[in-house]
């Protein structure tokens, strides 16, 4: 990922990976708002994991019950938030790594919740949660990102 061209930019073969980044940070930063926007997530949170109960696999089960439901409401702040969080780190290319093992860990709860199968046509979380271990493989934010602007100051990010 740090081959320079001859004007020492990075090739434009690096493209799709600007393209994949950005979109995942548009679509991660538009439904954090949108709940956020949403007055009551927090009762649809806990609709949607009290539906999903008998189908979520048996060892995420009890962190369900104990843990998200009788905290909906602060599960349902981070949920929205931290989708903003998110999609803005993203868009940016700030952070991108610590941001996409931070979508990876939040749609691989979503996917443990619902209980579907990686193979499962409709298991959508399993295909962002591949997303964000490539883009965080890839350090995909120091194409045409933050992080590449600031990699020297800011060691953390490389």
């Amino acid at each position: 990922m740090t081959n320079l061209d001859a004007t020492g930019t990075k090739p434009l073969r690096d493209w799709p990976i600007l393209l994949l980044r950005v979109y995942t940070g548009v679509f991660f930063a538009y439904h954090g708002i949108s709940k956020i926007s949403r007055g009551n997530f927090a009762d649809g949170l806990g609709g949607f994991v009290t539906m999903q109960l008998e189908n979520s696999f048996g060892f995420f089960r009890p962190f369900l019950e104990s843990v998200v439901l009788p905290n909906k409401g602060l599960f349902a702040f981070l949920v929205a938030w931290g989708e903003l969080a998110i999609g803005i780190a993203m868009i940016l290319g700030l952070a991108t790594r610590y941001a996409a093992v931070a979508g990876a860990i939040m749609v691989a709860s979503f996917w443990f919740a619902k209980g579907q199968s990686v193979l499962d046509g409709q298991n959508h979380d399993s295909i962002w949660f591949f997303i964000f271990i490539v883009l965080a493989g890839l350090h995909a934010g120091r194409v045409m990102g933050l992080d590449q602007k600031l990699v020297d100051r800011f060691r953390f990010l490389a």
